[in-house]
């Protein structure tokens, strides 16, 4: 039961920012689809149409300035796993230096952005769709329960216990313009 609801987490995930998909309102025969968080976010930086150019920082620090412009409190950059080396490459550039204690511990990673627009969390995640970036302000979005997860024991199979697990959960978000999605990213 508790891989089957770890998937369930991991699917809903994939959903929420691995995919680029409308909503679909559903009929008796179609079933009814949520909105991608990509799709809800109407401001777009085109990194490039062919989908083959890097997150760079210019591009970082551009849809930061627009975030802060449109009146956005972003907070967080979410970034797929391949990007978390060009991030943390940031710290390469001339003129930066970071504080390292005498240990024997190599850290090469960034966790807090700081750039003229304000400070961002960087977060990986693995179900994010690889041409895309986003900065978001969290606080914007709201999980809904349309129908709570219930479990239903279904017929017995020998001394085996099978259950049916279902439910349905889609994501609000309360201002469409308020969070940045980078697009075009290889």
């Amino acid at each position: 039961m508790a891989k089957a609801l770890k998937e369930i987490k991991r699917d809903y995930e994939h959903a929420l920012v691995g995919l680029d998909q409308a909503a679909v309102a559903g009929s008796s025969s179609a079933a009814r689809k949520m909105q991608s968080v990509i799709n809800q976010i109407t401001t777009d930086l085109d990194a490039g149409a062919a989908a083959t150019n890097p997150l760079t920082e210019a591009k970082l620090l551009t849809a930061g300035q627009t975030a802060y412009t449109n009146g956005s409190d972003v907070d967080t950059l979410m970034i797929k796993t391949a990007d978390a080396q060009i991030v943390a490459g940031f710290s390469a550039a001339s003129g930066r230096n970071r504080e390292i204690a005498q240990g024997k511990t190599l850290v090469n990673a960034i966790d807090l952005y700081v750039s003229p627009y304000g400070e961002y969390r960087v977060v990986l995640n693995r179900q994010m769709k690889s041409t895309h970036a986003l900065l978001i302000d969290p606080s914007m979005f709201k999980l809904c329960s349309l129908r709570p997860f219930t479990r239903t024991l279904l017929a017995k199979s020998g001394d085996s216990d099978k259950h049916h697990v279902v439910g349905e959960m889609s994501v609000k978000h309360s201002n469409f313009s308020d969070s940045i999605k980078i697009s075009g990213l290889s």
